[in-house]
């Protein structure tokens, strides 16, 4: 029998298949998933989405859009940041785009078990995590993209950013997971992923500086390379900046606009803080959001109480859908974002791996 998450007092079980239904109809023939109707896909959101049609029981439609990626993704383990309808629009290349298609690969493999899936995926995840791997600087940061085609080797990268590398993190734990699932172990990733993550925890001005957004407030937390009391202490670092009573959180700290993706990712951060008395208050402060055919508008611009930009956005459902799995513990997968704990490895000695230079570690 399908399962589909329900959140008590706050979304019903009907809503949230409602919401998996409204994700499922902006699906394009092709198996990519767009903003919304006719508008642009990326690599990462489309993912995203996958995800909560895997969540939401509709595996045909997931794999679908996986099969897109599998289809789209170019010879050197890339996919064109932006298309729209098929079109590519920004040929160039993100490594947190490329990197996010573990995450979504691993989840679908919990809920279903597939295996003939994860096989028929797995050429396409270990492409773009050895594409990603080329981004990652000495240090243990990642550059956020670059002018496709690539360099062969060297060549001008973008910075580092803090969203970007955090969510990677994530990612590259999930590739590992998979390499470990197909017996095919790949260390390097996993020293990657060490060396990443400790450069998230402790040198973080090997980043660009934390931006007015609020993505790069919570994502450390999202990415699971800060849990604990660290964690706890980064999340209230920064709260009265971007919560706002009743509505969700900003998108940007000085403007006067919540959105629903945002929200519901801090949602999944607290989750993973085990916070779920705040996460759940939150989840329904943004229902605000919520439009009747189940999909979520994208904000609100809360000065003048307009929804902005006008546009119901597959994403932001997707991160509902998410959100409202997590907390609940329905799928199987629906610890995909709170498992993503700080990797620590003690048969792999500091001095081993480069970029692992001094003591540190995460209260």
């Amino acid at each position: 029998m399908r399962r589909v998450p329900h959140v008590p007092g706050v979304l019903t079980e009907d809503q949230c298949d409602k919401t998996g239904a409204a994700i499922a109809a902006m699906q394009e023939p092709t198996g990519a998933m767009p903003w919304f109707p006719g508008g642009q896909t990326d690599p990462w959101d489309h993912v995203e989405s996958a995800m909560a049609l895997s969540v939401t029981g509709r595996h045909p439609e997931a794999e679908a859009a996986y099969e897109w990626s599998r289809r789209t993704q170019r010879p050197d383990g890339s996919w064109a940041i932006r298309t729209v309808v098929g079109t590519v629009a920004d040929a160039n290349t993100d490594a947190n785009f490329c990197a996010y298609l573990a995450v979504g690969v691993w989840h679908h493999y919990l809920i279903t078990g597939d295996t003939r899936f994860l096989e028929r995926m797995w050429p396409t995840v270990w492409s773009a995590i050895e594409l990603v791997l080329r981004f990652q600087a000495p240090g243990g940061q990642i550059r956020w993209g670059g002018k496709h085609p690539l360099p062969a080797a060297g060549g001008m990268f973008s910075d580092a950013m803090l969203t970007g590398s955090a969510s990677i993190h994530q990612a590259l734990g999930c590739a590992v997971a998979i390499a470990d699932e197909m017996k095919q172990p790949s260390p390097s990733w996993r020293y990657a992923q060490l060396r990443l993550g400790h450069a998230l925890r402790a040198h973080t001005d090997r980043f660009a500086p934390p931006s007015d957004h609020s993505m790069d407030w919570y994502y450390p937390v999202l990415g699971g390379a800060v849990r604990g009391r660290a964690g706890q202490e980064l999340i209230a670092d920064r709260w009265d900046e971007f919560v706002v009573a009743d509505l969700g959180i900003r998108c940007v700290d000085h403007r006067p606009w919540v959105t629903g993706a945002e929200t519901c990712e801090l949602v999944l951060a607290m989750n993973c803080l085990g916070d779920d008395t705040d996460a759940t208050t939150l989840f329904a402060d943004m229902q605000h959001l919520r439009d009747p055919d189940g999909s979520y508008w994208t904000g609100l611009v809360f000065s003048d109480g307009k929804r902005w930009p006008v546009e119901k956005s597959c994403w932001t459902s997707a991160a509902v859908v998410l959100a409202a799995d997590a907390l609940s513990r329905t799928s199987a997968a629906n610890g995909i974002f709170r498992d993503a704990d700080p990797l620590v490895d003690v048969t792999v000695p500091a001095a081993e791996v480069p970029g692992l230079s001094c003591d540190c570690t995460n209260a």
